[in-house]
């Protein structure tokens, strides 16, 4: 276990107009861990992840990365710091190859012309470096492949830029058996390169197959976060459902720390 987290949130407030979306969070997301993220509809884990990625402003409230305050004011900031995301619908434009979607907005130009072969050759060594050997060309177009492919495309796209954090929304969601566990194969490698990984899961298998720790966020608050082995399904379920658990009120009893409960 890793001492220090390289993304520590603290007291994270964000509110739309009277809704109070976040209230005091605190979330702790070290490398070369995965963190899974767990609440039910409506508890705050879309808003979270979103101005974590600097989409939304936090209203109060401090980020710290690798030990330093830092101010994450939009994408660019969170880019700069190493920080992606993969959504949902992975923002993948179907008509472009996988180079293509994997250089999207940050094509490699070379005397106002695309370097093609830089791009190839880079695309190839990320999907090699992540295993990623089920696609047939990375000049396939992205309508062709299936949805663990897909996913896995979305993947290597987000750590080709030398990012440090990859957060992953419902990585495995409308995946069959054999997509999903090549997709979890592959969130495994990211934190066996060191990366913190935090994946938005509301499958509970998936959820104790790969993280290292477990948040919970019950109505914008946080009411759990410590290691995966101090929580079984049982707990994790009466957390996501009520906000406590008649198992143990641990909240994040590695750090020593106490979210809202």
């Amino acid at each position: 276990m890793s001492g220090e987290s390289l993304l520590k949130a603290r007291g994270i407030e964000k509110h739309f107009g009277p809704v109070q979306a976040l209230t005091s969070v605190d979330l702790d997301l070290p490398a070369g861990q995965i963190t899974a993220l767990c609440g039910d509809n409506g508890a705050g884990k879309s808003v979270l992840t979103k101005c974590v990625a600097g989409i939304y402003q936090i209203d109060h409230g401090q980020f710290f990365w690798e030990g330093q305050p830092v101010q994450i004011h939009g994408p660019r900031d969170a880019s700069r710091l190493g920080i992606e995301t993969v959504y949902q619908d992975l923002a993948l434009a179907d008509n472009l190859d996988i180079v293509q979607n994997m250089f999207l907005g940050r094509e490699n130009v070379r005397n106002g012309f695309l370097n093609e072969d830089d791009m190839e050759r880079a695309a190839s060594k990320t999907l090699a470096n992540l295993r990623v050997t089920t696609v047939r060309s990375i000049r396939q177009p992205v309508a062709s492949l299936s949805g663990g492919q897909r996913q896995s495309v979305a993947v290597a796209k987000a750590v080709m830029w030398n990012s440090k954090l990859v957060m992953l929304d419902e990585p495995t969601a409308a995946l069959g058996v054999v997509q999903t566990d090549m997709v979890l194969d592959l969130v495994r490698r990211l934190r066996d390169r060191g990366l913190a990984v935090m994946v938005i899961s509301h499958n509970l298998n998936d959820v104790f197959q790969v993280a290292d720790r477990i948040a919970v966020l019950y109505l914008g608050r946080m009411v759990a976060q410590d290691r995966a082995s101090a929580f079984d399904r049982q707990s994790v379920v009466e957390y996501m459902t009520t906000g406590t658990s008649s198992r143990g009120q641990r909240v994040d009893g590695e750090a020593g720390t106490h979210g809202a409960g």
